[in-house]
């Protein structure tokens, strides 16, 4: 399926990779001399996504001013937040600048992850695996046992047909990328304010319509300065 519209999730203040996020929201910081989020947009420029919709709330400012020089998508609009809604009060807060019937991916700001040659890209995996008639939300996941580099969790276990069932314990197999596909009817059953969109995934996997695809590249796990040292390192 042609996905043509990506939310990305830039609102966030980063708490863990301070001391770089005190001046800087942490979708801006620096990976090998780029910052994150040039990563997250080569991903989306390569899938043809053509309208790019960000949030902010943790200087604003400077995410409004990199998205100035942002180029090679049809729009690209700001949704700034004067408050913090967190992750699902994000997404029904930008609602007016989704697609209305159309999936789109949703995609945190410090994702970072490399695509290998002779596997399917994580966009791709993700917009060849969505079935808009079973799936409300695709979740990309990555085995906990390749988390090497960085801090792995067992967010969740996936059926043979690619259902997933959330590990409350986090002793599951697989951990979430931060990187989904989104079908827009569930914003009808979102309301505003400060919540995560943790609970439209538990919704929709109590309806049996959470499913998941495991990612055959490397993904990590970016949430501290020492974390970003290991990845340049591992680039090199």
């Amino acid at each position: 399926m042609k996905i043509d519209t990506a939310f990305v999730l830039a609102a966030g203040k980063g708490t863990r990779m301070a001391p770089l996020t005190d001046n800087l929201p942490k979708p801006l910081i620096s990976l090998n001399d780029r910052p994150l989020l040039d990563y997250v947009f080569d991903y989306l420029r390569a899938e043809n996504v053509q309208h790019l919709v960000v949030n902010a709330h943790h200087f604003p400012d400077k995410i409004s001013q990199y998205l100035d020089g942002v180029s090679g998508f049809a729009s690209v609009d700001l949704v700034q937040e004067p408050v913090l809604l967190e992750t699902g009060g994000g997404l029904k807060n930008a609602a007016q600048f989704l697609p209305k019937n159309a999936p789109f991916f949703m995609i945190n700001g410090d994702a970072f992850w490399v695509d290998k040659d002779g596997t399917m890209g994580a966009l791709a995996a993700l917009s060849n695996t969505f079935d808009a008639k079973d799936m409300d939300i695709l979740l990309l996941l990555t085995p906990v046992l390749r988390m090497t580099l960085t801090e792995g969790v067992g967010d969740y276990r996936m059926a043979a047909d690619g259902r997933l069932t959330r590990a409350q314990d986090k002793t599951g197999d697989l951990m979430f990328t931060g990187i989904r596909i989104v079908h827009p009817r569930i914003l009808a059953g979102m309301d505003d304010g400060i919540y995560s969109f943790l609970q439209q995934m538990d919704r929709a996997e109590a309806q049996g319509r959470l499913y998941g695809v495991v990612y055959g590249g490397d993904w990590h796990h970016i949430s501290t300065p020492d974390d970003v040292d290991r990845v340049e390192k591992s680039l090199v």
